[in-house]
């Protein structure tokens, strides 16, 4: 009898799953397919190049495919097995302009982190006789990147364009391809060149980084949201054939779960009332709260320990950031929960945010109910159920976490064309970065309740 009419897709399908269940039915869910389409490097089969900007990591294919017959060759080199690097980007006849859609401005699809390690300039081989290196300045010093000067992390990391060079001499500010700052920019003493590509970094959302003092110097952006130029998540999902997302597996992931809820926090003052919306679910559900904020104790030094037991007694995990910002999801969901045995309740970024960065039906987003409440009834149900209950563990085993190999994306794109043809600008970078809609100190479900005409931030 309750109103499911607000919850999204995957949420519905397991309401009509336990709905059909009950009635002695069966509702299988079907394997979820993309559209095969060509590589960003312009060399797998097939596809339309002119329109389509998600990659085909494996071979065309007809029917499922499980994840064991891929093999070392079918996978790009960035996946822990893979072994196939790219060719060099195709160009389109007509305009002589490269295929691969690398910068926010070229698709509003995805975060292009694939695009980029695949890519690979049309004439990288000249590139390459020529030997001239493109020069990063970390302006602010080696030891905040944890890397080492000149060209190690390119070549130890195999990087299909490697020819990049790394410096912290700032007298090299007026000549370096480059010039990188992390969080906060310090001005350069000497002249900027006209190609120069100025960066800005930020590891953390716009709440905990600094005002920029100078917001209309930088060129590209690089940070966890989707719209910077270089994409740098805490970590990327990414399938081993696109076209599998879901597959049966072999374990009953409720088997001898005896606890609800577990959450690890130990920062009780957060901004966007997590604590508080934990302490309205625990009045419908029983929560344990490990840490400082809670009853229950877990230190550091025995988190391996915290999380076998998280594992062996409990069902779900409150995977809650300390702010909700787009796209800002960090290791609390990726590590602490989707790499274990348990579903990860979610509250950070809009719950579209979440359905782009993780594998299928992996998730609960507490914006998908009304209350904390309704929440606790539908884990409730969830708890009754072990085969609604295992139906958020079909992803497992149809891809991995991949290495975003983060500078040698940025080497590549220092060799694109089109990036120096023309330098994009950011007019302020202070709006881009913490402009209206960004960030919400309540859900965003109430944000769009409030706002139902104004969308929520998107590329600028």
């Amino acid at each position: 009898d309750k109103d499911w009419s607000t919850k999204s897709p995957h949420v519905l399908y397991a309401r009509d799953e336990y709905q059909l269940d009950e009635t002695n039915g069966r509702h299988e869910p079907s394997v979820t397919t993309l559209e095969i389409i060509e590589a960003a490097g312009g060399n797998a089969p097939g596809g339309d190049r002119e329109n389509n900007d998600v990659a085909d990591y494996g071979k065309a294919r007809s029917g499922e495919l499980a994840k064991d017959t891929l093999t070392a060759s079918d996978l790009p080199w960035f996946f822990s097995q893979g072994m196939r690097y790219p060719k060099p980007a195709r160009r389109n006849r007509k305009t002589n302009k490269r295929l691969a859609r690398l910068l926010p401005s070229e698709t509003t699809r995805g975060d292009r982190i694939s695009n980029q390690l695949m890519f690979v300039p049309p004439n990288y081989e000249t590139i390459k006789r020529k030997g001239k290196l493109k020069t990063i300045l970390l302006y602010n010093g080696l030891s905040p990147w944890n890397v080492k000067a000149g060209r190690d992390v390119f070549l130890s990391s195999k990087c299909p364009v490697s020819t990049c060079t790394i410096t912290a001499q700032r007298e090299k500010a007026s000549t370096a391809d480059l010039v990188l700052y992390k969080d906060h920019y310090i001005p350069p003493s000497v002249p900027r060149s006209t190609y120069q590509i100025y960066m800005m970094y930020f590891l953390e959302c716009p709440y905990h980084t600094q005002h920029v003092k100078y917001p209309d110097v930088f060129n590209w952006t690089a940070t966890y949201r989707k719209d910077s130029d270089i994409v740098a998540p805490y970590e990327k999902w990414e399938y081993f054939d696109p076209r599998i997302r879901q597959v049966e597996q072999d374990r009953n992931y409720a088997l001898n779960k005896t606890r609800k809820v577990a959450w690890f926090v130990s920062n009780c003052g957060a901004r966007n009332g997590r604590l508080q919306y934990a302490h309205e679910l625990q009045k419908y559900i029983q929560v344990d709260i490990y840490g400082a904020c809670g009853t229950y104790k877990c230190s550091r030094s025995t988190a391996e320990r915290c999380f076998e037991i998280l594992d062996r007694d409990y069902k779900f995990y409150l995977a809650f950031e300390n702010s909700n910002c787009k796209d800002y999801i960090t290791e609390k969901f990726f590590v602490n929960a989707l790499t274990r045995n348990v579903l990860p309740i979610v509250m950070g970024a809009r719950p579209e945010d979440y359905e782009a960065s993780s594998p299928q039906k992996s998730y609960i987003h507490v914006d998908e109910f009304g209350s904390p409440k309704e929440l606790a009834e539908y884990l409730h149900l969830l708890d009754r159920n072990d085969e609604l209950y295992n139906s958020y563990f079909k992803w497992k085993g149809t891809g991995e976490f991949i290495n975003t190999y983060y500078w040698c994306r940025v080497c590549a794109m220092l060799h694109d064309e089109a990036s120096f043809r023309r330098p994009k600008s950011y007019d302020d970078i202070n709006d881009w970065w913490r402009g209206p809609g960004v960030c919400t100190n309540g859900s965003w479900r109430n944000f769009r309740a409030r706002n139902p005409e104004k969308p929520i931030a998107e590329s600028r």
